[in-house]
């Protein structure tokens, strides 16, 4: 059986950015302020409240330059906040839109063609489960239907198999 796990950008990238570091083009991240919902940050997986101060900045959730390595604007907390922890949970960032593009990477970061699709709220975690069973499919990224922006990604995480006993 394949579980799913909700991934939010990692720790060590969000760090570089509060402690001044550039985006994927190099660039220093632009600041502004949250006029309520539609502004999620990537680290915590929960929107910016209204008069909070965010990141805006280029990122690429790739782990080299390639062909398929696609970088788009996201928002992050101008201050550092925790990073989403209950991974096999939807988050809140995946909650308030109708839907979201989901789309299956291999193990080598190309897309899997055939795996896009716009995808209801209530449909991410069975649509993830499908992709995730098949073996070209290393890991899902959810993406915003109306934007493109990166949200987070999901990766398939193995159950253990129930040990034998004698009872």
């Amino acid at each position: 059986m394949t579980t799913l796990r909700f991934v939010a950008m990692p720790t060590t990238d969000a760090g570089h950015l509060w402690n001044g570091g550039r985006d994927a083009y190099d660039r220093l991240p632009e600041i502004m302020v949250s006029d309520g919902p539609g502004h999620p940050c990537r680290h915590c997986l929960d929107n910016i409240d209204e008069g909070e101060e965010l990141l805006v900045f280029a990122y690429r959730p790739f782990p080299e330059l390639q062909p398929y390595a696609e970088t788009g604007p996201i928002f992050l907390h101008k201050q550092p906040c925790r990073r989403y922890a209950a991974e096999e949970i939807l988050p809140p960032v995946l909650t308030t839109s109708p839907d979201f593009i989901l789309r299956g990477y291999n193990e080598d970061n190309r897309i899997v063609y055939g795996t896009g699709a716009v995808t209801l709220i209530g449909e991410i975690a069975s649509y993830s489960e499908k992709l995730l069973a098949r073996p070209d499919i290393a890991y899902v990224h959810v993406r915003s239907a109306r934007n493109n922006c990166f949200q987070c990604r999901i990766d398939k995480v193995k159950a253990p198999a129930l040990a034998e006993t004698d009872a």
